[in-house]
């Protein structure tokens, strides 16, 4: 009997051979991250600074919807294959300028058909970007979901003794008050729900920019990973066998500190010993040349998907519950720049034409034995 078009693209149950034992079943769902690479609308918010993304410098309707059209045609093949049909059933995403730009996004005609859903909430970024959460309502339900702001002061990053043209950059690239010498940046969102009916929590992140150097730079980013952490030890305090994801475009790399010291991220499963130890397969595939993103022709990975130990098989046969199985970069031939300059970077927004990002997303697998 041939199987519904409709419940094949949502719910996948395939034998995988070659990783598992062959006489077993698995459903298989793919989380993913993407950075949208100022996905804008073309209304001109006063209270942030939107204007190079307005009718007036060229960002018409006509370019927006083309961003959307670009947009959705990833989010609907990210992490499928031959055999995984569905596209992800949870998507973090970062440099977005508000809820409405993601309510166009989960409806346009590419993706309305998935019923994906929006958590989101406004971060008091400078230029009003934010980080945001789709899911699919038929897998993942959220029960609860907050917006946790990064504290970061001035006085933690340089010296007093700063001279004029230090003073005006922070204030150029960052939301800075003068008064509390606090710099704004965007919140980190934590997402609790069920998966299939399974508990698990999503940390969204976008950290702060390399804007002033690497590493003058470097205490925000170190400060976003403490807060990282935090989160994560928060969950385990009240539930020890709580699943953590952490995802998101942390401008280091897995090498750095901020991940490395502030979250601390384990490069081989074999280190994780307790509930609190977070996974970054992402750290290998850097180590052996791959990237999210290039500049200046060095190419990194600053998009990462984390995973908690408690998503790690304890028993190589034993994947009663979503289990990690592997990650990927989703870098097809249509998302890279053919010629020119900057062939082979991402294919991002240019000369006025819509592109897709200047990053590519990543995306993991979770898999579950069905019985």
């Amino acid at each position: 009997m041939k199987i519904k078009h409709s419940i094949a693209l949502f719910i996948v149950i395939l034998s995988i051979s070659n990783a598992f034992a062959q006489d077993k079943k698995f459903k298989v769902h793919t989380v993913a991250f993407y950075n949208f690479e100022n996905l804008f609308d073309t209304i001109n918010d006063p209270d942030t600074y939107d204007e190079e993304y307005t009718p007036a410098e060229g960002w018409t309707l006509k370019n927006y919807k083309k961003k959307l059209d670009n947009l959705s045609r990833v989010l609907i093949e990210l992490g499928t294959s031959e055999s995984q049909k569905n596209s992800p059933v949870i998507i973090g995403a970062c440099e977005i300028e508000n809820r409405r730009v993601l309510e166009d996004l989960v409806k346009h005609p590419t993706l309305i058909n998935k019923g994906y859903k929006v958590v989101h909430f406004d971060s008091p970024d400078k230029r009003g970007i934010d980080v945001g959460f789709l899911y699919q309502e038929k897998h993942f339900q959220p029960t609860s979901y907050i917006n946790v702001p990064l504290y970061i002061y001035e006085s933690e990053t340089v010296s007093d003794k700063k001279d004029k043209k230090e003073e005006e950059e922070v204030e150029e690239n960052v939301n800075y008050d003068k008064k509390t010498k606090r710099i704004y940046t965007r919140d980190q969102l934590l997402v609790t729900g069920l998966l299939d009916g399974e508990e698990i929590n999503i940390i969204v992140n976008h950290w702060p920019s390399r804007s002033g150097g690497e590493k003058k730079s470097s205490p925000y980013r170190e400060a976003a990973g403490r807060l990282n952490r935090k989160i994560m030890d928060s969950i385990i305090k009240i539930n020890p066998n709580a699943k953590i994801i952490t995802m998101g475009d942390l401008n280091d790399g897995s090498y750095n500190k901020s991940v490395k010291q502030g979250i601390g991220a384990k490069l081989k499963k074999e280190e994780l010993k307790k509930p609190a130890d977070i996974f970054n397969p992402f750290e290998q595939m850097a180590k052996d040349g791959h990237a999210t993103l290039f500049y200046r022709d060095s190419g990194d990975i600053f998009d990462q998907i984390m995973v908690s130990e408690e998503f790690i098989p304890k028993d190589k046969n034993d994947y009663s519950t979503f289990k990690y199985w592997k990650a990927g970069i989703y870098n097809k031939p249509f998302l890279i720049q053919k010629t020119g300059q900057y062939k082979g970077y991402p294919l991002r927004n240019q000369n006025g034409v819509p592109g897709f990002s200047d990053h590519f997303p990543v995306y993991i697998y979770l898999v579950q034995e069905v019985k």
